[in-house]
C-alpha cells in the first residue's frame, strides 16, 4: 500500500471519502501480491492498481458500487475466458479483493496502518550496501533508491563519501569498509555490492560481507582482478563455500559500459536472485514468469504482507 499512502493520506487530510480495494488472495500466477491496493475517492479518482491493468476497470466500478452503498464487497477473478471483453487475468492465475468504503471522519485505522507501516517499514526496509565511493556507485545508489533499497555508501576516503557525490543515498559511513560492514545490522534482505576496485579495500569488506547473511554479495572488477582478488581471499582465510557466494565480476551480461549502464546489470541481477529469475529473455524461456521459488523473495513478500493493511467486513 506504500504507494498509494500519499494519495490516502490527503484524502483523509481533506476528509474525503472513498473506497478501499486489496487483494487479499493469490491463486496461481498473478501480476500482484497480496496486499496491492486500488483506492477511489467519490469524485472517481483513482490511485493504485490491483492487477496491472487486466481487472482494474471492473474493479473500479466495484469501488464506486461500495462508495454508493457502503456495503463492503468481495469478488473473485479468474483467468480470462473465451468472452473477449469479460474481465480476467490473462496470466492464468486468480485473485480476490476486498472492498470496503472508508470515511474518514468515523475511520481512522487505515491512517494507523500506514503510520506503523511505515515505521515497520524503516526497520525492515531492504538494504543496498555500496561500498566505494566511485563513479559508478553515483549510478547504482539510484538504482538501489528505485528498487526500493534504503542505500548506504561506505568509503574510508572522506573526499568520496560526501552527500553532495551521492544526494539520493540515506546514509554515508565515512570509515574502513569492513569495519562498517562489522557493526551494521545486516540481514537476509541486505545486498552488499563492493565497488572500490581496490585489493586494501575489497578483501576485508568481503571477508566479512561473505560471513554475514546477506543474501547477495559482488564485486567489481575485470576477469583478471577478480581471479586475483579469489586469490587473497583464500590467503585470508575465506572458504570456499563462502567464495561460493560471490558474484564477480558483479551484475549481468548485458554488454553495456557506461556507470547507468552497469548499476542496470547489477539491479537486474539482484533482481533475478530475489525472484528465482533465469535472466535469460523471456521468450526463450516457458518457466511461470511470477516465480515464488525463491526464498528470500518469500520472505520480501512476507514483510510486505506485514505493511499492508488487513482486510476487514462488517
Amino acid at each position: 500500500m506504500r504507494e498509494v499512502a500519499a494519495t490516502l493520506r490527503s484524502w483523509h487530510d481533506k476528509g474525503r471519502p472513498y473506497a478501499l480495494a486489496q487483494v487479499v488472495a493469490v491463486f496461481g500466477s498473478a501480476p500482484r501480491d497480496v496486499g496491492a491496493t486500488l483506492a477511489v475517492d467519490e469524485a472517481g479518482i483513482v490511485a493504485g492498481n490491483v492487477s496491472g491493468g487486466c481487472v482494474e476497470a471492473e474493479v473500479y466500478e466495484l469501488c464506486r458500487e461500495v462508495l454508493r452503498t457502503g456495503r463492503p464487497e468481495r469478488r473473485r477473478f479468474d483467468a480470462a475466458g473465451g468472452e473477449p471483453f469479460a474481465p480476467g487475468l490473462v496470466c492464468g492465475g486468480a485473485i480476490e479483493v476486498a472492498v470496503r468504503r472508508i470515511d474518514p471522519s468515523t475511520d481512522t485505522t487505515v491512517i494507523a496502518e500506514l503510520e506503523a507501516g511505515a515505521a515497520s517499514a524503516r526497520d525492515e526496509a531492504p538494504r543496498m550496501i555500496v561500498v566505494g565511493g566511485v563513479e559508478f556507485a553515483a549510478a547504482l545508489v539510484r538504482m538501489g533508491k528505485f528498487l526500493g533499497y534504503r542505500v548506504t555508501v561506505s568509503d574510508a576516503r572522506p573526499v568520496f563519501a560526501t552527500h553532495e557525490r551521492f544526494p539520493e543515498a540515506d546514509e554515508i559511513a565515512i570509515g574502513w569498509p569492513h569495519e562498517y560492514l562489522a557493526v551494521t545490522p545486516i540481514r537476509e534482505n541486505t545486498v552488499i555490492c563492493i565497488l572500490t576496485h581496490d585489493a586494501k579495500f575489497d578483501v576485508p569488506a568481503l571477508s566479512v560481507a561473505l560471513r554475514s547473511p546477506a543474501t547477495y554479495v559482488g564485486a567489481i572488477g575485470s576477469r583478471r582482478t577478480c581471479a586475483d582478488r579469489l586469490e587473497r581471499l583464500r590467503a585470508a582465510g575465506v572458504s570456499e563455500d563462502e567464495i561460493a557466494r560471490l558474484r564477480s565480476p558483479i551484475g549481468l551480461d548485458l554488454g553495456g559500459r557506461e556507470p547507468e549502464h552497469v548499476a542496470l546489470a547489477i539491479g537486474a541481477e539482484i533482481v533475478a536472485l530475489a525472484h528465482g529469475g533465469t535472466g535469460l529473455p523471456l521468450r526463450d524461456t516457458d518457466r511461470p514468469m511470477h516465480s515464488t521459488s525463491n526464498p528470500w523473495a518469500s520472505a520480501m513478500r512476507r514483510n510486505q504482507l506485514q505493511r499492508a493493511p488487513l482486510e476487514r467486513g462488517d
